[in-house]
């Protein structure tokens, strides 16, 4: 592994045990790069802006780790003071990866991923094209994965109906090109493979006691043991035809079974992928804006 796939790795691990303290968004990470990726690659970007917005995408929740767990598990609406404290994670996720070799890169998708055409996002309220087209596509991507997955208050609604809502809301909430670009991926099916999955080839597993996510990876085998942190309970892995499921054993797992987990073969992957159209120059040039 080189110096910028560690680099890149690093930020990843930082990313995914930030999100594994929500039992509800496991893959999240993982889909809106993937989604931001191939919406960047329809849109014709170059290879080297694809690659910092597929970064981006899988660090644009980075602040989340100030936002405590009590609001962020919240299963009713959040009221206007804890609204408040969710809308600084944007913020927190820039001054985090401030000091860091390739801030730089992920900065524009970290702070704007919220921003909305009709100015009445956050932090700045910026609108059009004062808006990046890191965080334009990664707001897009973020909306329809947080539509299109189940939360503890709502079960995820089919793509279609997410797709009508980006369609509904062009210009106003959604940048008016890039989504319609993504309401066309979405309507070919180019979508389906990372819709409901932690990773490719991998579908998302609810926990058969309680409903939260428990994500099943590519190194897991029939027979496996996987674990539930939000009730701790116990689930067997099994191979179903050429998917994997799982089934609850009855039992629950001990403290140590209930330890934050990082797919390092995924992450490692990932980072390598996104190394082969980065420098440490490309930190110090100008976002690209559409």
């Amino acid at each position: 592994m080189n110096h910028i796939e560690h680099l890149i790795k690093s930020l990843f691990i930082m990313a995914s045990m930030v999100e594994a303290r929500d039992p509800y968004t496991g893959g999240h990470l993982w889909r809106v790069s993937q989604y931001s990726r191939i919406l960047a690659e329809y849109g014709g970007l170059p290879a080297n802006i694809v690659a910092r917005i597929a970064l981006g995408g899988f660090l644009h929740d980075l602040g989340k780790i100030s936002v405590p767990d009590a609001i962020l598990n919240k299963a009713g609406k959040l009221t206007d003071e804890e609204y408040a404290v969710i809308k600084t994670h944007t913020e927190v996720g820039s001054r985090l990866l401030s000091d860091h070799p390739l801030a730089d890169l992920a900065r524009f998708a970290v702070i704007q991923h919220h921003e909305t055409p009709d100015g009445l996002g956050y932090p700045q309220g910026l609108t059009n094209e004062q808006i990046s087209a890191d965080g334009s596509i990664v707001g897009i991507c973020d909306a329809f994965d947080a539509m299109t997955s189940t939360r503890p208050y709502r079960k995820g609604m089919p793509v279609e109906n997410a797709l009508t809502i980006i369609q509904v809301n062009l210009g106003k909430q959604f940048h008016q090109e890039w989504g319609e670009k993504f309401i066309k991926l979405g309507e070919a099916g180019f979508l389906n493979h990372i819709v409901g999955h932690s990773e490719t080839g991998i579908p998302l597993q609810q926990c058969p006691i309680c409903g939260p996510t428990i994500v099943v990876s590519k190194h897991h085998q029939h027979g496996d043991h996987v674990f539930c942190r939000a009730c701790g309970s116990e689930a067997l892995v099994k191979k179903v035809g050429s998917n994997l499921a799982i089934e609850a054993t009855g039992r629950h797992g001990a403290p140590s079974d209930l330890e934050p987990e990082v797919d390092n073969d995924l992450l490692a992957h990932l980072a390598q992928e996104s190394s082969k159209h980065i420098t440490i120059n490309a930190t110090h040039s100008k976002s690209f804006w559409h």
